[in-house]
């Protein structure tokens, strides 16, 4: 038997046989369609390409597309795993031409891959095609031999595609495989074409036209192709199975169900296994595409999904976490065509292993409650509104699982009164809601969140994306549109640019609308928790509501900061195994030119210890080792060893960022883990290089590191040894030789200062005179000694003082230095007379007659000063007078 890797790689050879370019899947998450909550069709990816407005280097592709249908308009949630064909994962192959080939060639390639390649009998395949494309009925006649009965015209918008209410657009024709007689349904365009007889396998879309407004249609110079084959269905009719299910793309995680349950998988629960299988197949998806489970947006689908599987894998009677354990037969089934899958295989497992813990503490709280509910009003009755609306608020059942659960029991619910109960919800809120900061301000993001939802952001996987304009605010109130010049705020429903949080700077980068207007971001800030507000200016053109924008942040910006924040976690961990656990963040700036770590630390910090915390970080950088995301609750990951950082607030779930290779020391087995909902490396050896620039004193207890990472790193080192080479020639040194020289240096200058002073102190005591005779008054008997000295330093007065008592044997000194003007007073009294005269009376007066205040000392010694030394013989008549 043919199996489903095969008959894709089947396809894609095919293809590349004829000089078709092999295109892989994009994420699903579409980069290039705002408007889309999940890549749902083959094309999602190439629709710039179809418009004109990306060019890419090849005509022709062909591709097996990953796909999901679960939320928005495009949504097969609810009949998975009660039909034989739906799905909320599947893939799509298909071949695409853009302006190369048209209808000929792919109805060439598309019969002679059906029946010659796959081998699927002629009898069994029939056609449709738009009624009006009569070019294309021709050609099925003329390449395939089709008869003219099972050439199907249909009149509608079924057969006929367009990529909106304007744009490209062209008839479609669909191949269709007859299962027989025995199975229920009739052709397409008949009364019974609902049943399960005739399946559509394949798609060819001729896309021909553009619509250019309602009432006019042209020609497209460059005619396209857009095709698209369900692999699940055709996998089906090449293995001879009528229902997806019995796939082995499918039946092998359906018999890994059976295996870890216990539970016969085709029994009485053969619908649950089914839908544990498909749902585990977008749930694994979604994760490896960067998606985690949350309360809004894609987030919330993805928990929609999630939790419907968990709820039948209890309905069979499995209570304890079991849907993670299926995760390695997907992975073994499916990972060497997607790796991702491989590579994500430990985070996909253990956010599941959290969703169900989670998700088992309170389902069956809420089932006995709906149970009790749903025995009150019998068979085939209604649940009230606000009951359902009560398991959602207080359980955590969405509310098509509750109406899940009641379609088994033939019961329904009361969807207009759970959407009253939301609303009354939402109208309490309002009103108890207090606001914080500038309350207007605050009071416009309220109304936005409550009105528009949170942003969705994209950035930890891309810096390029697409997003429809939900809101305009100019000078603080919205506005449908703006102009070049304008400062604006900008909302969209997804972006790619990070809000300002966690100390990590806002991205900067820029908007573009197709109508041509562009908006240079200069910052981003994150409002309430959830509303990104992209902060900027028009530079060009208009922005008006509703536009989709191609949004790209700064690349160069965002890699810096990126490297920075991660060797904050490298830093943070290495700081507490050097210095002590006591270390904790007291805060932070992540920029793209450095980074500034705050610690907690009493005292500053070594050289040595500085110099063994970047040997280490630059070591874990130098690991290249993978930096690992997981989604856990605060509480699970703190157990886990996790480090909580200062100042961020922590929802029902964080993101735990693991990096630096593995460590047995560490609770987590990493050497750094950590909550952060910031962006990170891939891989540590991003980074590049780690220098610590600074450390210093914040507060008391409280030291700040400064450091930069990658170029930056670079540049300051390269900066520092231009610097350390210049002050070596200066001293005609090598940088080698250079602190040897600096040391003998400062030795040889302390000395020349010493007899610099020494010499100082001889002239001054000497009067200015080579004479060993010191020259003197005599005021009534005592000796008086003063001189005003303008070489002579503050601090060598006293000394010099000393030396004249000894020369002058009795008597009294006054020494006034003059410093930039401002001057110096010291008075000496030989120990003889100090009963008699206190140096401290004397050096008081000399300091008023500077225009100075007090004084002090001991009777035979005293300081003073004042801000005048001009009036120096003024002080020194003020003693006179005193000793007269």
């Amino acid at each position: 038997m043919i199996t489903g890797n095969e008959i894709r790689r089947v396809f894609l050879d095919y293809f590349a046989k004829n000089g078709h370019t092999t295109v892989e899947s994009s994420p699903l998450v579409p980069r290039n369609d705002p408007t889309l909550m999940f890549t749902n069709a083959g094309m999602v990816q190439f629709k710039n390409v179809f418009t004109g407005n990306e060019k890419r280097p090849y005509s022709k592709a062909a591709t097996s597309q990953k796909c999901v249908r679960a939320g928005g308009k495009h949504n097969d949630l609810e009949n998975v795993g009660y039909t034989t064909r739906h799905h909320t994962f599947f893939e799509m192959m298909g071949n695409f031409s853009f302006g190369d080939y048209f209808k000929d060639v792919a109805i060439e390639h598309a019969w002679n891959l059906i029946t010659k390649e796959y081998g699927v009998p002629e009898e069994k395949l029939l056609v449709t095609v738009y009624s009006e494309d009569e070019e294309a009925a021709s050609l099925w006649r003329k390449i395939a031999g089709i008869s003219d009965d099972r050439i199907i015209r249909i009149p509608t918008t079924d057969n006929f595609w367009s990529m909106g209410p304007t744009g490209p657009c062209g008839p479609c024709s669909e191949i269709f495989y007859d299962h027989g007689e025995d199975i229920f349904g009739g052709p397409p365009g008949s009364p019974d074409e609902d049943g399960d007889r005739f399946v559509e396998i394949w798609n060819l879309v001729f896309m021909q036209y553009e619509q250019i407004d309602s009432e006019t249609r042209v020609n497209l110079p460059k005619p396209s192709i857009d095709t698209g084959m369900g692999l699940e269905r055709i996998t089906a009719i090449l293995q001879g199975k009528h229902d997806n299910y019995d796939i082995d793309l499918l039946r092998t995680i359906i018999d890994a169900s059976a295996h870890e349950t216990g539970v016969d998988a085709d029994g009485n629960d053969a619908i649950s296994h089914r839908v544990i299988a498909d749902h585990l197949r977008s749930t694994a998806f979604l994760i490896a595409d960067g998606v985690l489970p949350s309360n809004e947006g894609r987030g919330y689908v993805l928990r929609r999904i999630m939790r419907r599987a968990m709820r039948h894998m209890h309905k069979i009677g499995v209570k304890d976490p079991t849907v993670y354990k299926l995760v390695p037969s997907l992975v073994q089934m499916m990972g060497t065509a997607f790796p991702e899958l491989a590579r994500a295989e430990a985070l996909i497992t253990e956010t599941l292993k959290l969703e169900e813990n989670r998700f088992g503490q309170t389902l069956d709280r809420g089932m006995r409650l709906l149970s009790g509910e749903t025995d009150k009003i019998g068979d085939k009755g209604t649940l009230n509104g606000e009951v359902a609306f009560k398991l959602y608020d207080t359980y955590g059942f969405p509310l098509d699982l509750t109406q899940d659960v009641l379609r088994g029991q033939g019961q329904s619910v009361d969807v207009e009164g759970f959407n009253v109960a939301m609303e009354q919800q939402r109208s309490a809120a309002r009103k108890a809601w207090s606001g914080s900061g500038d309350l207007a301000t605050e009071k416009v993001w309220f109304e936005l969140q409550e009105r528009l939802g949170g942003t969705e952001f994209l950035g930890y996987d891309t810096e390029t994306a697409e997003g429809q304009m939900l809101a305009i605010l100019k000078d603080g109130e919205e506005v449908k549109s703006a102009s070049v010049g304008n400062e604006v705020m900008v909302i969209t429903n997804q972006t790619p640019f990070y809000g300002e949080s966690g100390g990590q700077q806002g991205d900067h980068g820029l908007l573009f609308s197709a109508e041509g207007a562009e908006v240079t971001v200069h910052d981003t800030q994150k409002k309430l928790g959830n509303v990104f507000v992209h902060i900027g200016e028009v530079v060009r053109g208009e922005i008006k509501l509703g536009n989709a924008l191609e949004m790209k942040v700064d690349v160069a910006r965002r890699t810096a900061i990126r490297a920075h924040h991660s060797a904050t976690h490298l830093l943070h961990e290495a700081l507490r195994r050097q210095l002590g656990d006591h270390v904790s963040q007291k805060g932070s700036l992540v920029a793209k030119e450095r980074l500034r770590f705050d610690i907690s630390h009493p005292k500053p910090i070594e050289f040595k210890d500085i110099t063994v915390v970047e040997t280490e970080v630059n070591e874990r950088i130098r690991n290249n080792a993978e930096v690992k995301t997981r989604l856990m609750t605060p509480d699970e990951a703190i157990k886990e060893g996790a480090m909580a950082l200062f100042g961020e607030k922590y929802g029902e779930e964080v993101r735990v960022v693991s990096m630096g290779g593995a460590d047995s020391s560490t609770g987590s087995g990493y050497y750094s883990t950590e909550l952060c909902g910031g962006t990170h490396v891939r891989r540590t050896g991003d980074i590049g290089f780690f220098k610590i620039v600074s450390e210093s004193a914040l507060a008391s207890g409280v030291r700040r590191i400064e450091a930069v990472t990658g170029q930056a790193a670079l540049e300051y080192v390269s900066t520092q040894e231009v610097q350390l080479s210049g002050a070596a020639a200066a001293i005609k040194a090598s940088p080698a030789e250079l602190e040897g020289r600096v040391t003998s240096l400062l030795e040889e200058r302390k000395r020349l200062e010493r007899e610099l002073t020494d010499a100082r102190r001889k002239l001054a005591a000497s009067g200015g005179s080579s004479s060993a005779e010191t020259e003197f008054k005599d005021i009534n008997g005592v000796k008086f000694a003063p001189r005003i000295l303008e070489d002579v330093l503050p601090k060598d007065l006293k000394p010099t003082a000393d030396e004249l008592k000894k020369q002058i044997g009795s008597g009294v000194i006054v020494l006034i230095a003059n410093t930039d003007g401002k001057a110096s007073i010291v008075v000496a009294v030989t120990e003889d007379l100090t009963s008699k005269i206190s140096a401290v009376d004397l050096v008081r007066a000399g300091s008023a007659a500077l225009g100075g205040k007090g004084g002090g000392g001991r009777p035979d010694m005293a300081q003073a000063g004042g801000p005048d030394a001009s009036k120096a013989p003024q002080a020194i008549e003020a003693i006179e007078a005193l000793l007269g």
